[in-house]
């Protein structure tokens, strides 16, 4: 089967699971509202802030705090996507139509990513946007420096959290066991690794530790962390194509 063939029936297939579908518009409502009742409360209590905490408020890092759920969504996303076929059984008919495994499994990522990419940008300008509505005198515009990087990279934070999830779940074959590998790795162990001083030189190393800071435009005090935005997105990225790559030498050894 041609490439452009296997492209077409992993769009179909994708568009054709209610899931899926459902978990991409989860993703922006999740993140767009989160964010801007984050952003309402912080103008109301902005007046209350300490000098300090005035002096980095960051009011683009503010509207993309709906993200962390937003993630969530994308998590699931990429699990589903790679490891439907494998809870249905549909893999070995899927692999016996596309025996050439990497065209296989890299064309299911290619159509997921372009979809999670598109769905990513949507959800960061818009969170944006209506963020900076509900934050009214204390907002930014894109016309600020750093700004337009930090929209721009929130949507391929969640592009390459999607990606590191269909990676993990190449690997491991099961929705069940990706999502709860994934789900404490990224909301528990990342955050505890990220936040003890003991372990915060490790945990800053984590994909979504590194890769959140694209989206940050105001440093915070004391700040001294190694890299910069793109640095940090860089590191998220070697985690992704580690990610795939093991998830394409499983799918290459191991039987369906």
């Amino acid at each position: 089967m041609a490439a452009s063939q296997v492209i077409r029936s992993e769009w179909t297939k994708i568009r054709s699971v209610a899931s899926t579908v459902w978990t991409l518009s989860l993703a922006v409502v999740v993140t767009v509202a989160l964010g801007m009742l984050i952003s309402a409360l912080s103008r109301h209590e902005f007046g209350d802030l300490s000098r300090s905490d005035r002096a980095t408020f960051d009011p683009t890092f503010v509207s993309f705090a709906g993200m962390t759920l937003g993630q969530l969504a994308m998590i699931v996303f990429g699990v589903l996507v790679v490891s439907n076929e494998y809870s249905t059984g549909m893999i070995r008919t899927s692999l016996a139509a596309v025996p050439r495994r990497a065209t296989f499994l890299f064309s299911k990522i290619g159509v997921a990513t372009a979809l999670a990419l598109l769905v990513g940008m949507v959800t960061s300008f818009l969170a944006f946007f209506l963020g900076q509505v509900m934050l009214g005198p204390h907002r930014t515009s894109l016309g600020e420096p750093g700004v337009l990087r930090a929209v721009f990279g929130g949507g391929l934070y969640m592009t390459l959290i999607a990606m590191f999830s269909m990676g993990v779940a190449a690997m491991l074959r099961s929705p069940m066991l990706s999502l709860g590998i994934l789900m404490p790795f990224f909301f528990l162990i990342s955050n505890i690794l990220g936040n003890v001083s003991v372990t915060k030189k490790v945990g800053q190393f984590l994909p979504d530790q590194a890769g959140s800071r694209i989206m940050q435009v105001v440093p915070r005090l004391d700040d001294d962390t190694p890299y910069g935005p793109w640095g940090g997105l860089g590191i998220m990225l070697l985690w992704v194509v580690a990610a795939l790559v093991g998830g394409y030498a499983v799918l290459r050894r191991r039987d369906a």
